[in-house]
């Protein structure tokens, strides 16, 4: 797919995680078209959820707070790329 960023290998990378890839989460800060929001997402090897700076891995229109989403890709440490769930 054109704009999809190639996702990286699950697990633990450099003390961070890289599981996140799949998980679900909900957006808390609104994710404009090629603008950084935030999602919350609960990392399993974590307790409680996290907070990540997201961006939409396909352009497309924005992802307002509340909506649910899933993580297509992680770039340490703190950045994912989502879609609509």
């Amino acid at each position: 797919m054109r704009g999809v960023r190639p996702a990286c290998a699950g697990g633990v990378r450099g003390g961070r995680i890289a599981g996140v890839i799949g998980l679900v989460g909900r957006v808390t800060g609104r994710i404009g078209a090629g603008l950084v929001g935030e999602v919350m997402v609960s990392v399993p090897e974590r307790p409680g959820s996290e907070a990540f700076l997201a961006y939409r891995a396909v352009p497309g229109e924005p992802l307002e707070p509340g909506s649910m989403v899933v993580v297509v890709d992680y770039q340490p440490p703190r950045t994912v790329y989502v879609e609509p769930f």
